[in-house]
């Protein structure tokens, strides 16, 4: 089974840190765990202040309804206040290689 993944890099809203952003997401976490095909997310700070936000779903059926999810069902979460949308970069990929 390869590993579909949704990636996504931004920066802080201003006036947003990067904790900010990160607690602003219990509601996603929330709504992440009970998405069909979800495995699990980490998220990442490159040294300039950018987030890399990294959800691995089974299936790429399952990350793109998950991912419609969140601006969808999940469209009041306060994260999305804490995100410059003019900095996002959004994909959805399939794993090469999976190494444990």
């Amino acid at each position: 089974m390869a590993e579909t993944l949704e990636i996504t890099t931004l920066r802080p809203a201003a006036g947003h840190t990067v904790q900010d952003f990160v607690e602003a997401n219990a509601d996603i976490n929330a709504y992440l765990r009970r998405r069909p095909g979800f495995l699990w997310r980490r998220m990442v700070e490159t040294d300039d202040g950018r987030i890399i936000d990294i959800v691995a779903y089974d299936s790429l059926l399952h990350a793109r309804a998950g991912a419609a999810g969140i601006t969808g069902e999940m469209a009041d979460s306060p994260v999305h206040a804490t995100i410059d949308h003019d900095s996002v970069d959004w994909q959805i990929t399939t794993a090469l290689q999976y190494l444990r």
